[in-house]
């Protein structure tokens, strides 16, 4: 068996993620940025939020809630987020992206982490964000339980090549939101409310500082990581992550997942059929039903 399931709640195997709702200063610059460098689309906006998400489709991946007065992220970062990633539908299209940041002169980190190939960029407001494309999941590896996962240098030219020179005309159809990653204070306390109570699986536990979780064998949906030590708490002035969704298949798959959480001492709100909860840092987890 791979990875290590929850002694008692296990969210189903089908579960995924849904969006990320974000806290900005100025929307106008964000969707300037979202649009024109990450190549998302506005499905729907209003004066002071939008919803964006890839071409072709009306998948929601990202909302943007604009607070004038928000604070810009710090360097060494707030607890709260590292980043989310948007995790795109195959390598051409990463190779595609790569090409188009080299065209625009955008900065970015690269890595390859094994199971994927990823970009990290930061947004206006110092928001982190990672684009992606996983490696097929028959060409993952594992070291005895855990997937293996490591960083190391993305030979960016091969997978630009992977492009066949096809130009970037915007994240494609199929693009979704593939991981959240945050920065906690504390590993045993991300544990006990991430695996413990919400019913996680534990996927890495041994990479430095960090803890990878995730349902139905994936890689990871979520990180958590103390590389931040010492950093303040994000708050509702500051630049942040308001909230992320985990999809289950069923609204009794939330119900029972929130029962989870209430049972290890963790408050869980009913909103219609999803749930609503949040971690010790703050950040915000709404359980959805699928559909």
């Amino acid at each position: 068996m791979q990875g290590i399931r929850p002694k008692n709640y296990r969210l189903p195997e089908a579960t995924r993620l849904g969006r990320v709702r974000l806290q900005v200063a100025d929307l106008e610059r964000s969707l300037l940025f979202y649009q024109q460098v990450l190549g998302f689309r506005v499905i729907t906006r209003s004066a002071d939020s939008a919803i964006l998400g890839p071409h072709g489709d009306d998948h929601e991946i990202v909302e943007l809630r604009q607070y004038r007065s928000a604070r810009p992220v710090p360097r060494r970062g707030l607890l709260g987020l590292y980043h989310f990633a948007t995790l795109l539908p195959d390598r051409p299209a990463l190779g595609r992206f790569i090409a188009h940041l080299a065209e625009i002169g955008a900065h970015a980190g690269m890595s390859d982490h094994a199971v994927s190939e990823a970009v990290y960029l930061t947004d206006p407001d110092g928001l982190g964000i990672e684009i992606y494309a996983d490696r097929p999941r028959d060409a993952w590896r594992y070291d005895e339980r855990q997937v293996y996962m490591t960083t190391r240098h993305l030979d960016a030219d091969d997978v630009v090549r992977a492009a066949h020179g096809e130009i970037w005309t915007g994240m494609p159809p199929g693009t979704i939101l593939g991981h959240v990653h945050l920065y906690v204070d504390d590993i045993a306390k991300a544990t006990a409310f991430y695996h413990d109570a919400l019913g996680f699986d534990k996927v890495v536990w041994s990479y430095p500082g960090a803890l990878f979780l995730s349902a139905g064998g994936y890689h990871h949906h979520l990180g958590t990581n103390t590389w931040a030590a010492g950093a303040a708490t994000a708050t509702d002035e500051d630049a942040r992550l308001l909230e992320w969704e985990i999809i289950v298949p069923t609204v009794e798959d939330a119900e029972r997942a929130a029962g989870s959480l209430k049972a290890a001492g963790f408050e869980a709100t009913r909103e219609g059929k999803e749930w609503q909860t949040t971690d010790p840092w703050g950040t915000r987890l709404r359980l959805v039903p699928q559909g």
